[in-house]
């Protein structure tokens, strides 16, 4: 069974947190943001797209800097994350309630982790509702994603795995094929 929850709350910031230099203007930010279109200014990689929170604890700040106050703080390793925008070592981000704020980069991974979004979701043996179910998933239960296909994910975490319909999972695209 899977079963894993999820804490969300307000705590103090954590050690991990890196200070990178004075915080930048609203200006500056501003500017930034309005170039942002299909790909990240800093990385070059796609937005939005999926990573994870690195370790059991992040602040997620009102902006680009560790001057900007923690609006939330992230709680749960492998919290699967949507960045929206970069500026700087800074990614604003949010998870699927929508809640979120700029985190440093060094708090994420690019490990892919999902939340299951229904009570008792199936997992099947193969990417067919007709195969065999192998396991059940709790409501919000963390789980690494492995392979997808347009309708189905390839899930595991705590000695079960399976697949599941990305209907019933946050943390992927639901054009993504992953291979």
């Amino acid at each position: 069974m899977l079963a894993l929850t999820l804490g969300l709350g307000t705590l103090p910031a954590p050690a991990q947190e890196i200070d990178d230099g004075p915080p930048p203007t609203e200006e500056a930010v501003a500017q930034a943001l309005a170039t942002q279109s299909g790909r990240g200014p800093v990385t070059n990689l796609p937005l939005p797209r999926y990573v994870s929170l690195k370790g059991s604890e992040g602040n997620a700040r009102r902006g680009p800097s560790l001057s900007h106050r923690i609006d939330w703080v992230f709680t749960h390793a492998g919290m699967p994350l949507r960045i929206t925008a970069e500026f700087g070592h800074w990614r604003r981000v949010e998870d699927r309630d929508g809640a979120g704020g700029w985190v440093h980069y060094s708090l994420l991974s690019g490990v892919r982790t999902v939340i299951v979004e229904d009570d008792m979701t199936e997992l099947h043996a193969r990417a067919d509702a007709k195969s065999a179910v192998v396991a059940l998933a709790e409501m919000g239960a963390v789980a690494k994603l492995g392979d997808c296909t347009l309708e189905w994910c390839e899930i595991s975490a705590e000695e079960a795995d399976g697949w599941v319909q990305k209907t019933a999972i946050w943390g992927v695209d639901p054009d993504e094929i992953r291979d």
